[in-house]
């Protein structure tokens, strides 16, 4: 083991996928020259040349169809986005051409491709650079989602990503590019579709995933000091949904949070609250809640942003509700 860097594992990852398979390239902004936006790609354009790590204009919507045509035809491309704030000139190109592909082609066409780059607030830049759509493309069929917490989880879930044969959404942060973390000199895979089970508890269950696994996390340290034991859940993808391994939990604890930075309205906490309650509402002893964001664009003013955004104190306000305890 070593202690690295997300934005090391998440490179290491996709150098050591390109020295196994020369169908995979890296292609987006400043990937190559610069060396990446946030320094994930250093280094590799020199170890692959300017064939296999491309430089794009900032025309979202023609590289990535580039991309998919690619996928489409063999290469197995890797499609990074500046910020997926930016994937929204690129959505027609992901969600009805990359998703839908296999279904329209009776199976004829898999493409093979990871759509990669930070998601989500990243302190004062403002609503139209600080939103999350992990709920927007999980609502797609054809399409899976990951959004990693750590750098262990980033590394072995991207070498995953890049080997599936289907399009993969793969949405990282930027305020977690520096975090630290160990991760293993060997190769490893993480399946993709499988949440961790971070932290076992018997008094309430604990959903997050991605950097609200730190939010989750601290409320849970919080909870432990009041001598309640919380059961840490990380969902790792979000498409596919382990819902079995929530569903379990609770009933083992019959209460059940969650943690999600994007908006309440059609969350990623909305479906898991709602399939929780269908299959296992004998078990529940109080409802569910969940702890999203504000219903607002995220302001810049960062009074604001921390008024708006899920933090631990707001968790512990639901985990003591659910537990009836204010």
């Amino acid at each position: 083991m070593r202690t690295i860097q997300f934005r090391e594992a998440l490179r290491e990852a996709m150098v050591e996928e390109m020295q196994r398979d020369e169908m995979i390239f890296l292609m987006g902004e400043e990937v190559a020259a610069y060396n990446g936006a946030y320094k994930v790609s250093q280094g590799m354009l020199e170890r692959f040349g300017p064939k296999r790590v491309i430089d794009t204009p900032i025309s979202e919507s023609g590289f990535t169809g580039l991309g998919v045509g690619a996928a489409m035809n063999g290469l197995r491309p890797i499609i990074e986005f500046m910020t997926f704030n930016f994937s929204l000139v690129a959505i027609d190109q992901i969600v009805n051409g990359a998703a839908k592909m296999y279904a329209m082609s009776g199976g004829q066409y898999h493409v093979p491709i990871v759509f990669r780059g930070p998601t989500g607030n990243a302190g004062m830049l403002g609503a139209q650079h600080a939103q999350n759509f992990e709920n927007w493309y999980a609502n797609c069929p054809g399409l899976k989602v990951i959004v990693p917490s750590n750098p262990y989880d980033a590394k072995g879930l991207l070498k995953s990503a890049i080997r599936d044969d289907d399009p993969v959404v793969f949405m990282e942060s930027e305020l977690m590019y520096g975090d630290l973390g160990e991760v293993p000199t060997e190769t490893y895979l993480l399946p993709i579709g499988k949440a961790n089970l971070i932290q076992e508890g018997t008094d309430v269950t604990l959903v997050s995933f991605g950097k609200m696994i730190k939010v989750a996390s601290e409320a849970a340290q919080v909870m432990k000091t009041q001598g309640i034991t919380v059961e840490l859940i990380d969902l790792r993808t979000v498409r596919p949904l382990d819902l079995s391994t929530i569903i379990q939990s609770v009933k083992k604890t019959n209460r059940l949070v969650i943690v999600e930075e994007a908006w309440p309205l059609a969350s990623i906490a909305s479906e898991i609250a709602y399939q929780v309650q269908k299959n296992a509402f004998d078990y529940l002893d109080a409802p569910i809640q969940k702890v999203n964001s504000l219903d607002v664009p995220l302001a810049y003013a960062p009074t604001l942003i921390e008024a708006i955004l899920p933090n631990a104190a707001k968790t512990v306000d639901a985990l003591k509700t659910v537990l009836y305890l204010t």
